[in-house]
């Protein structure tokens, strides 16, 4: 683990962290962050909930270090937060994604992918993989300015994952996304989680926070006013839930009964109802197996694989691997064989068509035939080196 290397214990560590907005006369014009102390454990997913003007946006560009703090301590990976040595192990999709707008998805993945210092060849499986992740493979070769907002959120995802980051920031990451992108971003956290990955999300979406995080703050005014687990923060200490199957009226009378001696009355009765998310969910399944068309992101695939493993490919190793392979394919090519010139005499027709073509020697035909073909066997000796040479090139980077 990079922590390992850039230090222990909290990956995210702030105590005392204020920000204070100035004007041009260094007058202070608003405090967005007021004092608030928080540490985020390595292999957690951390909530960070508050409307909007409450601070989130601010703590997360100052532990970026895009912002400065005013007073108090901040470290991320046991460093400052302006270290650069810690810059590549940081996946951030801001709240807004910026991107341009005439790469299409493939270009804009390499692109950042080469910010990055990641080789040519593993680049594009990188790239590929995400696509496939965010259900947009099917229109990879598009402009990004054609896509709508949920699209383009896909996009910044993919791009916050293309260096596979030991900490992952997230500025409100569903917004913008249907019910199906959110759910797989859902799903996606919390499989990174399980394979030992820091995430910090951000958002004003209830929901999302309650499904996925572990700790979590409430900010509001830049101050915390709250703090805990999912389950310290919901738990009704004011209620007892008991659940069972469906009972007669007769049943839930003698429970009446029984409550009543203990002084307690059932306030209501209610039968239990699913959860939107997961009715739309369903009834979406349903559409897909009867192979009902979508012009839209599909709902996509599998976690990209170099997400899922511990280590990237190793780019001496596969560029041997790829030498090799081509040089077993030119060994294992079959021989086409030369063929003979046929010296029988020529029916009445070929002496037509030699005549119109100017060839009337047999003789000069069959050698012209053969230097044509020793010429394709050439040509496509040369291609298979041109070939064997490019791939050197390809992975080269």
């Amino acid at each position: 683990m990079v922590r390992d290397a850039l230090g222990s214990g909290a990956l995210v560590d702030a105590a005392g962290l204020t920000k204070i907005f100035r004007d041009f006369w260094m007058r202070a014009r608003a405090k967005a962050v007021d004092g608030i102390d928080f540490a985020i454990e390595p292999g957690t997913i951390f909530g960070m909930l508050g409307p909007n003007g409450s601070g989130k946006s601010t703590t997360i560009k100052m532990i970026l270090g895009l912002l400065r703090p005013t007073s108090g301590r901040l470290a991320v990976f046991g460093r400052p937060p302006t270290d650069v040595a810690v810059k590549k192990h940081i996946g951030f999709l801001p709240e807004e994604s910026y991107l341009y707008r005439y790469l299409t998805p493939l270009e804009t993945l390499d692109y950042y992918g080469q910010l990055f210092r990641i080789g040519r060849a593993e680049r594009r499986r990188r790239s590929e993989e995400l696509l496939e992740m965010v259900g947009l493979s099917a229109v990879a070769h598009r402009p990004v300015g054609e896509f709508s907002k949920g699209m383009t959120r896909r996009i910044g995802l993919a791009q916050a994952l293309i260096n596979d980051p030991d900490l992952l920031i997230l500025d409100e990451p569903t917004s913008g996304l249907d019910p199906i992108g959110t759910r797989q971003v859902k799903e996606l956290l919390i499989e990174l989680r399980g394979r030992g990955k820091t995430i910090l999300l951000s958002s004003h979406l209830l929901g999302d926070v309650q499904d996925v995080c572990d700790d979590m703050i409430m900010l509001y005014g830049g101050r915390i006013q709250a703090r805990g687990t999912v389950d310290e923060l919901l738990a009704d200490t004011n209620h007892t839930l008991i659940k069972a199957p469906r009972l007669e009226p007769a049943v839930i009378d003698k429970v009446e009964h029984v409550l009543r001696e203990a002084g307690v009355a059932i306030e209501s009765i209610e039968t239990p109802r699913q959860r939107l998310e997961d009715l739309f969910m369903t009834i979406v399944e349903e559409a897909r197996a009867a192979q009902m068309a979508t012009s839209g992101a599909t709902s996509g695939g599998t976690t990209a694989e170099f997400l899922t493993q511990g280590e990237p490919v190793d780019e001496a190793e596969a560029l041997l691997e790829h030498l090799e392979r081509g040089a077993m394919q030119v060994e294992a090519a079959p021989r086409v064989p030369v063929p003979v010139p046929d010296t029988t005499e020529q029916t009445d027709t070929s002496s037509i068509v030699d005549h119109l073509v100017g060839q009337n020697d047999p003789s000069s035909k069959a050698s012209d035939a053969a230097a044509s073909h020793d010429a394709s066997v050439i040509d496509g000796l040369l291609g298979d080196n041109d070939s064997a040479d490019d791939a050197p090139r390809e992975a080269d980077d």
